[in-house]
């Protein structure tokens, strides 16, 4: 007969004070959450915040949402969604590796792209033009979660979800939360150099020889080496950070990308389709907003919120038919 033992969220707490490194975030010094709730049994805050996410409508519509290539038809490609599960995987070996707390790390990565628009960050442009400054995902991540779908995450969360992007200032308040960031940094670039590969835009040899010096192979030796430069000069430093000559290679990496892949002439086509099909879609229901789905209406909010949390919220093909039929087939 197997013996088992119960573990407590009092046996996590106590783990995590006695085991964590100093300057980790324990789940019993969370800032709370905007409606107080009685503590699970089992689970900590933050592991209570990870299961919400992982079960919340948002992170299953990333499946079908764009990473690079749009819509793809290989099976292959990295999505949203897959992209989101490599983060969070690599965000939890940094925070194993440094001491950090493991579930609001994993609760940071699992939804810091859920306000994603469709066609990645091409739709987020064509919904800027809509606003009085920049549409950013982050911020509609937070809204997914406070407003749209509520599922009342830790402070911490949240503000790991606000700034997991780099261009985001403040920058997050947690150790865990600067984990995502680099986290984030490490995957898109790592695989979406595999996906270019595979699609024949890119060769390998064609990437910069500093990546090749420093980091090997491409795929799994890339991940490594700089998963161990982040750990090697937090260590060093007392702060999440990652070693400079690592860093500047990234940077050269991620300017080549932009060059090659991302911003190559022979996307514009596609951006300029799915302009015309985030625009179309917010038009049409300006127009007629009672076709927006009663999920999407906050009627104590304006008509463009609305719609923009609608069309934001599609995944890629959604958008793609309700362009079809709404508007090809008028």
């Amino acid at each position: 007969m197997t013996e088992f033992k119960r573990r407590t969220r009092q046996d996590a707490e106590r783990l995590e004070a006695e085991l964590l490194a100093p300057g980790a975030t324990l789940s019993t010094e969370t800032r709370g959450r905007e409606t107080p709730e009685e503590p699970d049994p089992y689970r900590t805050a933050f592991e209570r915040d990870r299961d919400r996410i992982l079960h919340s409508k948002a992170f299953r519509r990333l499946k079908h949402k764009t990473q690079v290539f749009i819509d793809p038809a290989g099976d292959h490609f990295v999505t949203r969604l897959t992209h989101t599960l490599q983060v969070t995987q690599i965000g939890r070996s940094i925070a194993t590796f440094l001491s950090l707390n493991e579930p609001l790390t994993e609760a940071i990565c699992l939804g810091h792209d859920v306000g994603h628009a469709p066609f990645g960050h091409t739709g987020e442009d064509a919904l800027t033009d809509y606003v009085d400054s920049e549409w950013l995902h982050s911020q509609q991540g937070l809204r997914i979660f406070r407003t749209l779908e509520p599922i009342n995450l830790t402070w911490e969360v949240l503000d790991g979800i606000r700034a997991h992007s780099w261009k985001i200032d403040p920058p997050p308040s947690t150790p865990e939360g600067m984990v995502c960031r680099f986290a984030d940094r490490i995957a898109y670039l790592t695989h979406d150099v595999l996906d270019a590969v595979r699609a024949g835009i890119i060769a390998e040899d064609n990437l910069p020889a500093a990546a090749r010096d420093r980091f090997g192979e491409p795929g799994s030796p890339w991940i490594a080496a700089m998963i161990e430069a982040v750990i090697e000069e937090s260590i060093s430093t007392g702060l999440v950070a990652m070693q400079e000559d690592c860093l500047e290679v990234m940077n050269e990496l991620r300017e080549f990308m932009f060059t090659r892949v991302y911003l190559r002439p022979e996307t514009e086509a596609h951006k300029r389709h799915v302009f015309t099909v985030i625009h179309a879609l917010v038009d049409y229901f300006l127009a007629n907003p009672t076709e927006i789905p009663d999920t999407y209406r906050n009627r104590d909010d304006t008509d463009l919120n609305q719609v923009i949390d609608y069309v934001a919220g599609m995944t890629d093909r959604y958008a793609l038919r309700e362009y079809e039929t709404l508007l090809q087939g008028r």
